[in-house]
Order: C-alpha cells, then structure tokens, then sequence
C-alpha cells in the first residue's frame, strides 16, 4: 500500500517530469479491476466466509478461511510498517500489525482477521479516492493529441507530439487538436479552449494568435509555429503546478501530522502501561487484550488522511476550470481570505490599445484628427500609437517624422508641419476644458496640432473588463474589501476605480512600493495579490495568496503567485474563494471527527465496554466516512466556466453604463503600459 499515515515525509523533489507526465494518459482503471482492491477483497470475502462457517460449527474450516484473510489484509500494511520501522518512523501501521499480532497471540483469529482487513480496505479505498481526485489532473494531458503533423525539410510529415521543438512548423486540420502552444502563421479559424482556460466560446485566431496546447480547431485549417516543445507547454505546465500542489502540505495537513506523530508513541506507551499495570492488579491476559484494543481505538489514521484527501479532491476539481492552487497550504490560506488587492492594467482592465473619444475644433472633423495622428504614429512604438493608427488608417502619409522623447512627434503632411503629442507639450486651445474632463474621466490626451493650431484631441483609456465591477460586488457580498494598486497616475486609476467600485486606491506605486503595500495590508487581514505582469511578482510573493491572472502570461507572475487562472474572468475569483472556503470548513470538520474518533474509542477500550471487534469496526467505518466527507470538496458549486462578456459601448463621452447608441459607439481602449504617466513618451 502507498498510505503511510504519519510516517515520512514525502521528499521533494519527487515530481514527475514533463516527459514522463506527457504519458500519463492511460484511463483509471475500473474498480472492480483494481489489483490494489484485490488482497483487501479477498481478506473481506474470507472473513465473511469464515465467520459464517465458525457459526454453523465447522471450527476447522473456519480457521483456515480466517488465517487467510488475515494474511492477505496483512500483507498490504505490515511489509511497509515494518520497512518504516527500521527507519526510525513509527506509523499507524505499525499500531496495526502489534495489534493484530497480539490478537493472534491471545488466540483471536477472527478479531485479528476483521482488524487486517478493514484497515486494508479503509487504506485501499483512500488510495483509490486520492488517485481518482489525481486523476482528473493526468487526464489533463489526454487533450493532447499523441501524434501531430508538421513540415520538415519542404515535405508533410507525422511524428509524436512529445518529439516538438520550438519553431516547428505545425498543420492542424479541421477538428484537430493542437498538440504544443503556437503562433499562427497562416490560416483564420474558430479554435475551442474551453477544455484548458475555461473560456466557453471559441475564439477566432488568425496570423499572428497565439494557440495554445490542446484546443481544438473548428472548420478552418491552421499553420502554426511552435512556440514550445511537446513536453514543456502551457498544459503540462498547469498539470506541473497542480503536481507541485500534491507534494506539498497546508498548515492544516500538518496541524494534524503534529497531532499524529507524537500521538503513536504515546498511545504505544499507554498501552504497554495497560497491560503491565493491569497484569500486575488483575488477570493478566484481560489487560493485555484490552491494552491491544487500546492500541487500534487510539490510531489517528482518520485523521492523517482527513486533510489530503479533502485538499487533492478540491484542488484537482478547480483545476478542471482553470483554477490551478499550486500548494495546499495556499488552497488552505485562500479560504481566510478578507482582502484582494487588484493590478490595474491587464487584471481589471482590457489591456487593448484603442481610441475611445475624438473631440475636434469647429472647422475640422473626427476622422480628419484621426487620419493625421495615425500618419504620425505609423513607426512609433509608443503604447498608444497602435491604437491611434488602428484607428485612423493609413490614407495619408507623413515624411520627416521625428519623435520626441517625452513629448510627441512631429511631422510634414502635404508640406504642411503638423505634430502630436502630450497636453503639457502641445496646447490644446480652445480645448482645454475638454481635455482636463477627459483627464478626470480616466482617459490618456493626444493633443493635434496643424501648423502650430489645434485641431482637435484623442482620449484613450484603458478600459475596465465589463464583469470586473461584478467581481467586486461579489467580493463585497461576503466581506471582503477590493484594493487597487497600480504604476499608473492617480487620476486614471481613480477613474477606473471607480466603474469597479473600488474605494481605496494606490496609485503610482513603482514595483517594491506595491510589494509593501501589500505587506501592510496582509499585517492587518489575510491578503490576496491579483495580477499578471513581471511588475507584480513582488507584490504576489509578498500577499498571503498570489493570483496570476493568465497562467501562460508573465512567467515571473506566475513563478511568484500561489494561485494561477488561465482565463480572464474575474468573477471566478469569488467563486473560487468560496471554494477554498468550503473545503476549510470540510476540512475542520474531518479533524474534528477523527479526534472524537479517538476521544470516544479509547475510554471505551480502556474500561473493557468495546472489544477488539467492535473497536476496529466503529473506527475503521469512521475513517472510511471520514474519506467520503473530504471527496465533498471536489463538488464545484461556485466555479463555472468562462463566458462571454457582455459588450459595452462608449461615445466620446466616455459612457460605459450600455447606455449609448450603436452609431456613436466607439472602440474601447486599454493601454499595456505599466507607466506612472502613460501618455509621457
């Protein structure tokens, strides 16, 4: 058997490579084909067997039947008991087999047996509820397809999806799966990710999308190149994490091995107290047989195995969702948790550079604005240049183009000087209120100017993810406070702040100014981090719990977090906090069982009211309930599946509230730059 409950602990450093994970996809084996079920059902039909015979007379049979149960139940736990002895570690196997062997020795057969097998099954059906929890991780790497096509040397060729390099050049067809992360090369489809990030509705990619490993492509075919090998993508990344997350105990799981440990020596030297003491004032094989009773009421298996099973069902079924929890003590830490601090750029906003409002002096137009800045901009590499030219188009041409760090770029269009830049460079004029009400609004201000006058303003924002404000009333709901802490100026973060619904506000704050942020705000009140750039990694080490948003985004976000989403949607995160939450509760109620477990049998097993029987059978059903009650974990009522945000249209006026008309709709912006000043180049 591999329980070991209250021997060593595992080693790190045990985690199955990629290579090897990449072949866990067999299926889980039924339970009727289970050769670890095998001994423990054979112990439990020889018993019943035998203790039927013994009933009806036949003694002879009987015992045979029974010293053969006995031995099979043994040899699942007595082996291992006794390896873990020579080490120095003394485990609840170990309580076992003296117990059986006493119960031998006092000519108890029938105890004996009854005792070998319910403590095999009980430890057999625990292993099988932690693999079957596993096993929806393993299966993980089944969306991988085992062989893919790609192009070598001019010609189509088929080879298995674990021998994929980087740079590759993948063909995924109509139907297939992708079998590593790529970038398209050529080709436009419909791709479904939902099996990997939880996204409900297919996304259309097209040259220049980033596919990750394992969606499956719609009608369309598909050139891609990959971006990482067969064994180390973003899904056997994510089957990694959660692999790390089994090695790895909360604080709860070792609570309850500190209780465990010291707890057999104990009840060892209590029972040999019995059975001395008790020889020397009474008959001596009474006390021996109630000291052995001793040793099974006493075994803290129950509650050895009370918080793993219920850590691996919760993280493994959360992981089906893109929830992946690398540890158990952050699904533990999660559950307390009654502040989030949010990163502003990428996490509640968009992050996807577009223009939101164009404001014009009388005698020129919108677009007229827009096809004279996106001239300008067309070779800037500034954040909000894409946006612009997207925008505006390519119809006009500007030449000697110069950009100015810090203030804009200027520029000759029909040999007429024309530039753009920041309001604090370039004047905006007549503009000026207008601008300073755009500034309020949250909204980043190019200011156009035509041979030294204005001709108009462009305000671009990043614009609030339509279910962040969701998110946070959710968060509201059960307590827990909303905090924003961004690089970003005071003004914007405000305003954004704002549509959230998000109070307190920490703006312009530089990477270590956000990691102390947060360390003051977890001195107060358990503190998650959430966010997805390299600028956050310190601010996610330093919280209670680190969320990455987007578990192939920034690798030193995702290095640094103790909890990964591979999708978007923020309204998971109060879901998934309730999840962790309820598998505290399930947890705390499993420890508070296997302790009355103890505190109940062995009084009873000291006064002589149960016997060796009975004794091994209300334990060993308890321990039994106690797995039952930890799978409970794994039922997803909060998390779902992502879906898709609804659309919110903006006019010039920056409404957000769905309020606008479809004809004055303009593009939402949202700036990739972690700046204090975004529009500062």
């Amino acid at each position: 058997m591999s329980k070991e409950c209250c021997g060593p602990p595992a080693v790190s450093g045990e985690l199955e490579s990629a290579d090897h994970l990449a072949h866990r996809r067999e299926a889980m084996t039924p339970w009727w084909r289970d050769r670890s079920l095998a001994l423990p059902a054979a112990s439990g039909t020889l018993v019943a067997v035998g203790s039927l015979l013994q009933w009806n007379g036949a003694d002879q049979a009987a015992l045979v039947l029974l010293w053969g149960a006995l031995l099979a139940g043994a040899w699942t736990f007595v082996p291992g008991a006794l390896r873990h002895l020579a080490r120095g570690f003394l485990g609840v196997g170990l309580l076992m087999t003296i117990a059986a062997m006493g119960a031998v020795a006092l000519g108890h057969i029938g105890e004996a047996a009854a005792l070998a097998f319910l403590f095999s099954i009980a430890e057999a059906l625990e292993d099988r509820a932690m693999d079957k929890a596993k096993h929806g991780l393993g299966s993980l790497l089944s969306l991988i397809p085992s062989t893919t096509r790609v192009v070598r040397d001019g010609q189509d060729v088929t080879i298995e999806a674990t021998d994929v390099q980087i740079g590759d050049v993948l063909i995924v067809g109509a139907g297939e799966r992708v079998a590593t992360d790529g970038m398209v090369t050529t080709g436009r489809s419909m791709v479904d990710a939902s099996a990997i990030n939880g996204e409900s509705i297919p996304l259309e990619v097209g040259p220049g999308t980033e596919v990750l490993a394992g969606s499956v492509n719609g009608g369309g075919s598909l050139t891609l190149q990959a971006t990482a090998a067969g064994t180390d993508n973003s899904l056997t990344t994510i089957v990694r994490l959660v692999q790390e997350a089994h090695q790895r105990k909360g604080d709860r799981a070792r609570l309850a091995d500190r209780i465990a440990r010291p707890l057999v020596p104990v009840v060892l030297v209590t029972a040999t107290l019995v059975a001395v003491v008790g020889s020397w004032l009474g008959e001596s094989s009474v006390w021996i047989e109630r000291a052995l009773v001793v040793l099974v009421a006493a075994s803290p298996c129950a509650m050895a195995i009370a918080v793993p099973v219920t850590v691996i069902s919760a993280i493994g079924s959360a992981s089906k969702l893109g929830v992946i929890i690398k540890s158990g003590e952050a699904f533990e830490q999660f559950g307390t948790i009654r502040q989030v601090a949010f990163d502003k750029t990428g996490t509640l906003t968009r992050n996807e550079p577009q223009v939101v409002t164009v404001l014009t002096t009388a005698d020129t137009t919108d677009a007229e604005v827009l096809r004279v800045a996106a001239a300008l901009e067309r070779t800037s590499t500034h954040p909000l240049a894409s946006a612009i030219v997207d925008a505006g188009g390519r119809t006009l041409t500007a030449t000697d183009v110069e950009e100015l760090p810090g203030h804009g770029i200027t520029g000759t269009i029909d040999g007429i000087a024309h530039a753009v830049g920041h309001h604090r460079w370039l004047s905006p004029g007549a503009l000026s209120s207008a601008t300073n009400s755009l500034t309020d609004e949250g909204m980043s201000v190019v200011v156009v100017h035509r041979d030294g006058q204005v001709l108009g303003v462009i305000g671009v924002r990043d614009e609030l993810k339509p279910e962040a404000a969701e998110a946070v009333a959710d968060l509201a709901a059960v307590g827990i406070t909303a905090v924003m802490i961004t690089g970003d100026n005071t003004r914007t973060a405000r305003a954004i702040a704002r549509a959230a619904g998000i109070e307190t506000v920490h703006a312009e704050q530089l990477p270590q100014d956000k990691a102390d942020v947060v360390e003051t705000m977890r001195r107060q009140a358990p503190t998650a981090m959430v966010g997805d750039g390299i600028n956050d990694a310190p601010a996610l080490a330093a919280a209670t719990v680190g969320i990455a948003m987007g578990a192939t985004g920034s690798a030193a976000a995702v290095e640094s977090a103790d909890i990964a989403f591979t999708g978007q949607d923020l309204r998971q995160i109060p879901a998934a906090i309730a999840h962790a939450r309820r598998g505290r509760r399930i947890m705390t109620g499993n420890i508070l069982l296997a302790l009355a477990i103890i505190v109940v049998l062995f009084p009873l097993a000291l006064f002589g009211v149960l016997g060796l029987a009975g004794v091994v059978l209300v334990h060993e059903v308890a321990e039994v309930v106690v797995i039952g009650n930890g799978l409970r974990a794994a039922r997803l009522r909060g998390l779902r599946r992502e879906e898709a945000p609804p659309v919110v249209a903006t006019t010039g006026s920056g409404c957000t509230d769905g309020c606008c008309t479809p004809d004055t709709a303009s593009p939402i912006l949202t700036i990739a730059s972690a700046s204090r000043d975004e529009v500062t180049r």
